[in-house]
């Protein structure tokens, strides 16, 4: 129940976050409706399952999931602003145990671009910021006891400069040869046993690497929407030619004008966290070491589309 109040309470924000957000949009727009493009993406996912009696098993579950996506995007002459803040929550719950969090991400991205030739829409000089942390305690299966993660730990800080290629309005390709990132671990536990690649008893740890980044966001079929972000990173330093691999597909498939069925995905590969294995499911620790990591969450319910992004699909 705890849990489910937290859920409760982040969703609020959401929404407070939203009032602040428009507000602020609609003083900026009323001074210049020619440079700026702003909107947003709102959606609540739900689902359930009751069984009683049932001959074949299984269990009754409940699971919750909220999304919000803001963005605010400025074009003046040969430059561009691109902002966007991503905020997802969710939970779920089976049999008799407690709820517990199947989604949990908080990301701001900054990103400003010059373009290099004024007869040339496609090239620009970049300058970016990528935010990345969580807002909740993470637990290794139910032990309330094994926190493995919280807020600002692990969080992640990009920085860089470098070009960003744009073919069309929907895609983008942005290279990085000079980055910085920056791994934080602000939790003295997880800071003494060296979690998320810091060393032992520190709270973060700074990298100089290469970064790409690929975006792409468009209708690739009809009522069919794909917001697709691809990120590499290696580190000139240690393991040059390792990638650290962040790699997040969003479909939403619309029923009516609110109604819609939504598959988000994530695939994470990152030689600087070990993950513990049981092989045997016997509770012993197998292996440690890095591995694929890969979520998935599939909901139906309530989506609305606000701003610019609205009138998109008008």
């Amino acid at each position: 129940m705890k849990k489910f109040k937290s859920f409760l309470l982040i969703y609020i924000l959401f929404f407070t976050a939203f009032g602040l957000y428009a507000q602020t949009d609609s003083a900026a727009v009323k001074k210049d409706t020619s440079y700026w493009s702003a909107g947003g993406i709102n959606s609540l996912t739900f689902s359930q399952v009751s069984l009683k009696n049932w001959s074949a098993g299984g269990q009754n579950s409940v699971s919750i999931n909220g999304y919000l996506g803001l963005f605010a995007d400025l074009r003046k002459e040969r430059q561009t602003w691109e902002n966007s803040v991503d905020l997802a929550y969710g939970l779920i719950k089976q049999g008799d145990v407690h709820f517990t969090k199947s989604d949990d991400k908080l990301n701001f991205v900054t990103k400003y671009g010059y373009q290099i030739n004024n007869n040339n829409q496609k090239w620009f000089f970049s300058g970016l910021l990528d935010f990345k942390t969580q807002f909740t305690n993470g637990f290794a299966g139910q032990e309330r006891d094994s926190v493995i993660s919280r807020f600002m730990a692990p969080g992640y800080l990009v920085l860089g400069l470098g070009i960003d290629y744009k073919p069309s309005k929907v895609l983008s390709i942005n290279y990085i040869p000079v980055t910085g990132k920056f791994t934080f671990v602000m939790d003295d536990r997880l800071s003494e046993l060296g979690a998320y690649g810091v060393d032992p008893g520190s709270r973060s740890r700074a990298e100089l690497g290469s970064f790409l980044r690929v975006k792409f966001k468009d209708e690739i079929i009809k009522n069919v929407k794909l917001d697709s972000r691809l990120e590499l990173f290696t580190n000139y330093v240690e393991n040059f030619g390792n990638i650290d691999v962040n790699w997040q597909n969003g479909f939403v498939f619309k029923v009516n004008g609110w109604l819609t069925t939504n598959f988000f995905t994530q695939l994470i590969y990152d030689d600087d966290i070990d993950i513990e294995v049981d092989n045997n499911g016997d509770g012993t620790i197998d292996e440690i070491g890095p591995r694929v990591q890969f979520k998935s969450v599939l909901g139906a319910g309530a989506t609305f589309t606000f701003g610019d992004d609205r009138k998109k699909k008008e």
